[in-house]
């Protein structure tokens, strides 16, 4: 899930605070900016590489100038009228800049049909590994070959939830959850939303499948260790 080569894309809607967004693309390897995702990129003090989409969003933003700031070759603007969201073509791009490991910013709020298509990227081959919006952190959790441990740490009593994406089975367990997710029979349309993390940590061991991690936008951050 986490690797120390990574690349962030930035989209529209609601993003965290530009002092997180800041520390969340520090070190990146390319920034793509998508449509009004632009705005939240430069308000955290950032020049992404490129800037793709159909600019409609920014230019009701009245944020069109800032694309003068760019050589042309940043740019690529598109028609309104195309197959993919912008959202998806920062992807794209970013596939073909040679990323392997992206961080997704913003899309939070606004149309539902935008939210759950950001949702539905997840289910790709090809997705982003941490989805972060104003309130919530969303990490993509799926093992290569060996279980996948990861330890969590979030606010005493904070609330966890867990949805399987991509292709089952799922086989996930848990340790320091108010309700265990072990031997839970996953499923399409099964979920768990609302846990709880009494103690602040806990620990998930995801042996097949592809989980998103749902925690609150405090969360402090993780640790990702390989099975004994």
């Amino acid at each position: 899930m986490s690797s120390s080569s990574f690349s962030v894309a930035f989209t529209g809607g609601e993003a965290p605070s530009p002092e997180r967004c800041r520390v969340l693309a520090e070190g990146a390897e390319y920034i793509v900016a998508a449509d009004s995702g632009l705005i939240a990129c430069e308000e955290a003090g950032l020049r992404p590489h490129l800037i793709v989409g159909d600019m409609d969003s920014l230019e009701e933003a009245g944020g069109l100038e800032r694309l003068a700031r760019y050589p042309p070759e940043s740019v690529r603007r598109y028609q309104r009228d195309k197959d993919f969201t912008d959202t998806e073509l920062a992807l794209d791009a970013l596939r073909e800049l040679g990323a392997k490991f992206i961080r997704l910013i913003g899309g939070g709020g606004g149309r539902l049909d935008h939210l759950l298509a950001v949702r539905e990227l997840f289910e790709r081959p090809f997705f982003p590994v941490t989805w972060h919006t104003r309130n919530e952190n969303i990490y993509a959790l799926e093992p290569d070959g060996e279980p996948l441990v990861t330890k969590f740490k979030t606010e005493c009593g904070g609330t966890v939830s867990l949805l399987p994406a991509g292709d089952g089975p799922w086989i996930i367990e848990s340790e320091g959850l108010k309700w265990a997710v072990t031997n839970l029979e996953w499923k399409r349309g099964v979920f768990g939303i609302c846990n709880i993390a009494p103690e602040g940590s806990f620990l998930l061991t995801v042996r097949k499948g592809r989980f998103l991690l749902i925690l609150p936008h405090k969360d402090q951050g993780i640790a990702t260790t390989a099975v004994p």
